[in-house]
């Protein structure tokens, strides 16, 4: 969670990810950060999120995305 913390803080130092809830929602992060945030992941957590994967749900929080990462690293 740390390395997925850090990822985030690298694209906005300004939000407190460990407590913001509405990502995707609230247009904290748009599609240019996504795609960054994405290959970050892949390169520094070793997981590859598929299409399917990336909506809302999944992106709206550190918590959020930190579910999928896990879950994608038990595949």
């Amino acid at each position: 969670m740390e390395e997925l913390l850090e990822i985030l803080g690298e694209l906005h130092p300004d939000v407190d990810f460990e407590t913001t809830d509405g990502l995707i929602d609230d247009g904290i992060l748009d599609s240019l950060d996504m795609v960054t945030l994405i290959t970050e992941i892949n390169e520094r957590l070793d997981v590859s999120i598929p299409p399917e994967e990336i909506i809302p749900e999944n992106f709206n929080s550190a918590d959020a995305l930190w579910a999928l990462i896990e879950k994608l690293d038990e595949i």
